[in-house]
């Protein structure tokens, strides 16, 4: 990749003995939804107990946050890669596959809407989110390729209530910008620019697209 975000590409070349399947580096359960709609198998390739995942994700001054999720992709990328050939050093058997890494952030603006620390944080979220247009987009890497999803999302005003009973139902925790989509939050949500899918986590426009260069047929 061009700029400064640029990476060094490492190329994973599936066994070909193989039925094609792709390893996810990710323990979202929406992108494994996501990737069983597009009828791509997949096989899970979690971070290891020494790895520190959330360190990834540490923002940094004057990043922009399309630089920012396309960076933290990258970086989860670079670091699936090694796991892989530990695991495979470890187990034979375990076949070649391409690595597919994904992450999203909300944006206000400038600001990056990580996940909450707490349902305070949460709840400071969602307040900052209420009646306003925001930005969520989520990156793909797949062999060291990778590509952005741009959405624009505008919710109505929400009450203290509202605010109050969503995160009381615990759905914030772990979701940039405190919510996810395909919740109750769709009863906020009067307007959605881009992918859906992209919103959720997984847009499969873009991963269709960096998924076919490697023989996989849509």
């Amino acid at each position: 990749m061009p700029g400064p975000c640029a990476t060094t590409i490492l190329t994973i070349v599936p066994d070909h003995n193989e039925s094609p399947f792709i390893y996810l580096a990710s323990q979202s359960p929406r992108r494994r939804q996501l990737l069983d709609q597009l009828g791509v198998a997949h096989r899970l390739l979690l971070p290891e107990e020494h790895e520190d995942a959330e360190a990834l994700e540490a923002e940094r001054e004057g990043e922009t946050p399309e630089d920012y999720v396309l960076r933290v992709t990258q970086a989860k990328w670079q670091a699936a890669v090694p796991r892989l050939a530990r695991y495979r050093q470890r187990d034979a058997g375990m076949p070649s596959a391409p690595i597919l890494c994904a992450d999203t952030t909300v944006a206000i603006d400038n600001m990056i809407l990580g996940k909450p620390q707490d349902p305070a944080h949460a709840a400071e979220m969602l307040a900052r989110l209420s009646g306003r247009a925001h930005r969520v987009l989520t990156a793909v890497v797949v062999n060291g390729h990778a590509l952005v999803s741009t959405s624009h999302v505008v919710w109505r005003t929400l009450s203290e209530q509202e605010i109050a009973r969503y995160v009381a139902s615990g759905e914030p925790m772990g979701k940039a910008g405190a919510y996810a989509i395909q919740s109750r939050a769709a009863a906020w949500t009067v307007r959605i620019e881009g992918s859906y899918s992209g919103i959720m986590g997984l847009p499969l426009y873009e991963t269709a697209e960096l998924l076919r260069p490697l023989g996989w047929q849509f």
